[in-house]
């Protein structure tokens, strides 16, 4: 709308704010972050064994060997790529972050990277490994009691200071490029390329912001695969009763058990109408997922991945069933070693009252005998 004196005079208003230092600041982050991407090599597919004559082969896309060890160094990549681009990261101004932790150790290895402050805002539980690699980046850790709060507590750091608030549970799925641009979802078909079932029925994701699952299903869609996408929730997680009921209201009273993935409430990154299928699933059995997956090929991973493991043998045990031949492909999401006092601990399990008894048997008569029992 035209000011009184646009209207008297016809003076054209012309208000500059460059900043040539702030511009200098900014391609030189911009570079350092694109500069770490070119310096990090893919991660790798891992096989899961499965019996030769079920024709079936189950991958886990490793993405712990990332430099922050997780599939949320490539989130962090892309959010802070997003945030620089927009202008909202600025020199000596702290980032703030809502996370359960691996965002929060990637977060606080890019921000180091590009020398600003980094606050995480997170759950008390939080493992200890994880407070311990955000502060050896350099970050700081501000604690809630309830993770339901930790959305407002950021926003209200972030005012307090001056800094910036990444939320990564808006942002997610606008950060990544989910056509290409060497994301998950397209390295995982780049991959694959050379195995004998190179377009998989199903890949399994876990949710923590949904961004993840987003990116898998679009680009999917976008390449026109015949691939599948199904997303596995947690306990104590409203993702599976928002997607079913169609509710985005949805919230549940507690945190989830399972670090990084589960929210208390339906993430604005959560896109339920790109993906196929959920399954909810119990903590106990992402424990013992894990606990097997350590068995078949020696590698401890967090309880995330054993989360998305559960479900992808149960679609194996459903193809071995229907006489199907394919390929699986979940995630490894982080390494064990962030969860020894977790969910490689009988007594953390014990004091959570969680039985994984019933659950080791199930995946053990799978891969005995083909059957997934009732």
């Amino acid at each position: 709308m035209s000011t009184p004196q646009q209207t008297r005079t016809g003076v054209t208003l012309d208000v500059d704010h460059s900043d040539t230092a702030y511009r200098a600041w900014l391609k030189e982050a911009v570079r350092r972050v694109q500069a770490d991407a070119n310096r990090s090599a893919d991660t790798h597919l891992l096989h899961f064994p499965l019996p030769e004559r079920w024709g079936i082969d189950l991958y886990l896309k490793d993405e712990s060997t990332h430099p922050t060890g997780s599939l949320k160094h490539r989130l962090a990549r892309s959010l802070f790529l997003y945030g620089l681009c927009n202008g909202w990261i600025r020199p000596d101004r702290p980032v703030i972050e809502a996370s359960s932790g691996s965002t929060a150790v990637s977060e606080a290895y890019f921000a180091k990277l590009i020398g600003v402050p980094f606050i995480a805002v997170m759950p008390r539980t939080t493992s200890a490994e994880k407070i311990r690699l955000i502060e050896f980046h350099a970050g700081r850790c501000h604690f809630v009691d309830d993770p339901r709060t930790m959305y407002e507590e950021s926003a209200r750091l972030a005012a307090e200071t001056g800094g910036h608030y990444m939320d990564q549970f808006t942002y997610a799925e606008r950060a990544t490029d989910w056509r290409g641009n060497n994301n998950i979802a397209e390295s995982i078909f780049r991959q694959l390329r050379r195995e004998r079932f190179p377009e998989p029925a199903w890949i399994v994701a876990t949710a923590g912001t949904g961004g993840t699952s987003a990116t898998l299903a679009r680009y999917v869609h976008y390449m026109q695969y015949d691939t599948r996408v199904c997303v596995a929730d947690p306990e104590n997680s409203c993702f599976f009763e928002g997607w079913t009921t169609g509710d985005p209201d949805v919230t549940c009273d507690c945190g989830s058990r399972i670090e990084g993935i589960g929210r208390p409430r339906m993430e604005p990154s959560f896109v339920p109408g790109a993906i196929d299928r959920m399954m909810k699933v119990p903590d106990a059995a992402s424990v013992a997922a894990v606990r097997a997956l350590e068995r078949a090929i020696g590698r401890k991973a967090g309880g995330s991945t054993g989360t998305g493991l559960w479900s992808a043998l149960k679609i194996v045990a459903e193809m071995v069933s229907e006489g199907r031949q394919g390929s699986v492909v979940t995630l490894l999401c982080d390494p064990g070693d962030r969860y020894l006092d977790k969910y490689y601990s009988d007594t953390w399990l014990a004091a959570q009252g969680l039985d994984i008894g019933p659950y080791t048997a199930a995946i053990d008569s799978l891969l005995d005998t083909g059957v997934w029992p009732d």
